[in-house]
């Protein structure tokens, strides 16, 4: 099985599990599947940021020369994300 099916299988199962849960709580079947997707949307971003956290304080102790530059792409990255959104792309 490739990675990447690994955790599609495993979001699809999360989907269908929290989307029944909600159900069986008395929530309509479409709020259901938005609670759900939106909980596991929500529980990623901060799987994401628990690891970039862990990397970049990772490489602040090991590899302190490449630290900076990680924090530089890091914000180009963060000001490349914000003038899409202005542009609108």
């Amino acid at each position: 099985m490739i990675p990447g099916q690994t955790s599609d299988l495993v979001r699809q199962h999360a989907l269908a599990t929290l989307t029944a849960t909600f159900m069986a709580q008395g929530h309509p079947t479409e709020y259901a599947k938005q609670m759900a997707t939106a909980a596991i949307f929500q529980t990623d971003l901060e799987l994401r940021n628990a690891q970039l956290t862990h990397l970049l304080g990772w490489l602040k102790q090991e590899h302190s020369e490449l630290y900076s530059q990680a924090l530089g792409h890091l914000e180009s990255t963060r000001e490349a994300f914000e003038q899409r959104l202005q542009s609108g792309s």
